[in-house]
């Protein structure tokens, strides 16, 4: 018989355990703040102020105006600290989550988790006594980011979880969008059509891994999210389960129970989205809370908002593993994918490829954009073109590129509904893909380059100068 599961078995997938491994092997990457700070724009800023300075540590406000809570952000805007989560290289990165992401690995229901410490119910839920920030000035309200909804479909009993923006509307009331059009969005359309609510379930502070899993969503229908967190963590993930029936995970800071109601709209927005811009465009669906249940020592994840890192980092992540997954399927000699932070995290993507012939780049480019109708241009390069370099890649457009026939463009595609170029009412718009390789046997111009010795060479002379490289 086993052991039974101790709180640091629960915490080891939760933000606790996070935050334990960045403390022990990168504490660098882990800045505590002392000083008070404003829930109001102070958070966020602090984040964008240390991107620009070229830093994206985890940070931890101590002391929040107004709140005994503190909040901890910017878990998930360093490809160094994700990296450790699976614990592989930097450059494996894309590749090992799209291997791992696809062993679905059954999931372990716990009796007891330490987020049912406290429960608060009806008239007792407060949401304002939480440090919900507001992000940037043009933002309605206060926006819960990190919350992670959970709820079942009502037809097939299988549950998924997700990301969705939630406004404060009120001491038990959120507005919330189900922009994404993905599963969520077919839950509550099946309970609306039924004439009933959605019961939802919110988790606040979760583990980056399960972060990244709740961005997969090409997988089976009767596959549970949580066994896809699961063959990312290589083991179980364990939950435990609400009052309203739903399993959430165990290891979380703050669970809120509720539902999405039908056939009810109400504004919700402006909100600073991760394309940069304020965004006006919801499904303006509304959330009713139950109950809040919380840690006695809980602290409230919040994820910086716009295109800050912590927003958009995972996507790109996903997004390549995904793009990667279906384009190996038919083109081994696919060699890697990147999906820019710079570009929104979802509306460009670069595929890397050794080609072989004619015509590999276009099936390249087709099978990208039919993979994610986020993604919207796909630039296709030779293997000697560093895709995580922006400018090594625009320097193959500028000298490989033939317009009249290395560009496509498909009109009519779906887009994003965030995107403020797709159209307003029926969100399509026209996607594009270049083709950014050197013909094949044909004589081509030769690529200067400086050999791996003689850059090793230089940099001996230039530090013994005292020049540091």
């Amino acid at each position: 018989m086993e052991p039974p599961l101790t709180r640091s078995d629960l915490d080891s997938q939760g933000l606790r355990g996070f935050l334990r491994m960045v403390e022990a092997r990168f504490p660098g990457e882990l800045l505590r703040i002392a000083a008070p700070v404003r829930p109001h724009l102070d958070i966020t800023s602090a984040v964008f102020e240390l991107e620009k300075a070229g830093r994206d540590p985890v940070l931890v406000f101590e002391q929040v105006e107004g709140h005994a809570m503190p909040v901890v952000t910017n878990t998930t805007g360093n490809r160094r600290l994700l990296a450790a989560c699976l614990d592989v290289p930097v450059g494996d990165l894309p590749t090992a989550f799209r291997e791992r992401c696809q062993r679905y690995v059954p999931c372990e229901t716990v009796d007891a988790a330490p987020w049912q410490e406290v429960t608060l119910e009806g008239d007792d839920v407060d949401l304002a006594t939480l440090p919900i920030p507001i992000h940037f000035s043009v933002d309605a309200a206060p926006y819960i980011t990190a919350g992670q909804l959970v709820a079942r479909d009502p037809v097939t009993g299988v549950d998924t979880t997700g990301f969705h923006r939630l406004m404060l509307k009120g001491r038990n009331r959120l507005g919330v969008s189900l922009h994404s059009r993905r599963r969520m969005w077919e839950f509550h359309r099946r309970a609306e059509e039924r004439g009933e609510p959605l019961s939802v379930s919110i988790t606040l502070g979760v583990h980056p891994l399960h972060y990244m899993g709740s961005m997969v969503y090409a997988y089976p229908p009767a596959v549970r999210k949580f066994e896809i967190v699961g063959g990312l963590f290589g083991e179980p993930y364990r939950l435990a389960r609400c009052g309203n029936g739903l399993e959430v995970p165990a290891g979380a800071e703050i669970v809120i129970e509720g539902e999405i109601l039908p056939g009810q709209h109400e504004p919700e927005g402006p909100f600073g989205e991760f394309t940069g811009y304020a965004s006006y465009r919801s499904t303006q669906n509304v959330f009713v809370a139950h109950r809040l249940h919380m840690r006695r020592d809980a602290m409230f994840h919040s994820v910086a908002s716009g295109m800050a890192k912590d927003h958009i980092l995972v996507s790109c992540i996903t997004r390549e593993g995904e793009i990667l997954n279906t384009l190996r399927r038919n083109l081994p000699n696919v060699i890697a994918v990147h999906v820019p932070h710079t570009t929104c995290g979802a509306f460009m993507a670069f595929v890397k490829m050794r080609k072989t012939a004619e015509g590999e780049p276009q099936q390249a480019i087709m099978a990208a954009l039919g993979t994610e109708f986020y993604t919207k241009y796909v630039i296709v390069v030779d293997e000697d073109v560093d895709i995580f370099d922006m400018n090594d890649v625009m320097w193959a457009v500028a000298t490989r590129v033939r317009a009249e026939r290395d560009i496509v463009m498909v009109p009519g595609c779906k887009g994003a509904i965030l995107d403020p170029t797709s159209d307003p009412q029926t969100f399509t718009l026209t996607k594009m893909g270049i083709d950014a390789t050197r013909p094949v046997g044909k004589d081509f111009a030769e690529r200067l380059t400086i050999s791996d010795e003689q850059r090793a060479r230089v940099r001996g002379i230039l530090q013994s100068a005292g020049v540091a490289v």
